[in-house]
C-alpha cells in the first residue's frame, strides 16, 4: 500500500493538523510516513498545503508529484491539486467553499459540505476533520479509529472539542458511505 496525499486549503482551516492526524495514524498503525507542511508568509488567511505519504514499504521520497488523493478546502486549491491527483485516485473538495468541479471522470471525485456539517455540529473550524473523516471512508488509507485515538490524546484535556471533532469526523465518513451506498 502506498497512498501519496495532499491536504490544502487557506491558513487557519486546519491544514496541517490533519496532515499531522493522517502521518500519527500511519505511524501508529506501523506504517512508514513522511508529512511535509507547507504555508505562505501571511499564515492566517495565506496558502497552506502538506503531504502526507503513507506506505507499507520504505519511502524512497517525500515529494509528492502526483497525488493519489487530495483535500482541497478552498478554491485556489481546487485550481492548483485536482489536475494533479493520479487516475484512479480521490478527490475530496469542501463544496460548501468551492462551487467548481474538476470535471474529471478518471478520478473518485467527493463534493463534500464540510464546512456546512462541521458548522451543523457547532465547531466551524472542524471542516477540515469532516474531510478527513470523509477520505479515510473512500480511500481506507488508515482506520477511523486510529484517528479517533489520537484525537482522544491531543484534545484529552478539552473534553467538548474532543468530542465535536470525533463526531466530524464520522460525520464525514458517514456521508462518503451514504453516497456510495
Amino acid at each position: 500500500m502506498l497512498e501519496e496525499i495532499v491536504i490544502a486549503g487557506f491558513g487557519g482551516q486546519g491544514v496541517l493538523f490533519t496532515g499531522q492526524l493522517l502521518a500519527y495514524a500511519g505511524m501508529t498503525e506501523g506504517r512508514n510516513v513522511t508529512w511535509i507542511p507547507s504555508y505562505g508568509p501571511e499564515m492566517r488567511g495565506g496558502t497552506a498545503h502538506c503531504t502526507v505519504i503513507i506506505s507499507d514499504e520504505e519511502i524512497g521520497s517525500p515529494l509528492v508529484k502526483r497525488p493519489s488523493a487530495a483535500i482541497v478546502l478552498n478554491p485556489p486549491s481546487m485550481a492548483k491539486y485536482a489536475a494533479l491527483v493520479r487516475p484512479g485516485g480521490t478527490l475530496v473538495v469542501d463544496s460548501a467553499l468551492i462551487t467548481e468541479r474538476s470535471g474529471r471522470s478518471d478520478i473518485h471525485e467527493i463534493d463534500l459540505p464540510a464546512k456546512d456539517i462541521a458548522a451543523d455540529l457547532g465547531l466551524a473550524r472542524a471542516a477540515n476533520v469532516v474531510a478527513l473523516g470523509a477520505l479515510i471512508a473512500a480511500t481506507g488509507v488508515v482506520q477511523l479509529e486510529t484517528i479517533v485515538k489520537i484525537l482522544t490524546s491531543r484534545f484529552a484535556a478539552r473534553p467538548e472539542v474532543l468530542l465535536a471533532n470525533k463526531r466530524a469526523l464520522r460525520m464525514g465518513a458517514e456521508y462518503v458511505i451514504k453516497i456510495v451506498a
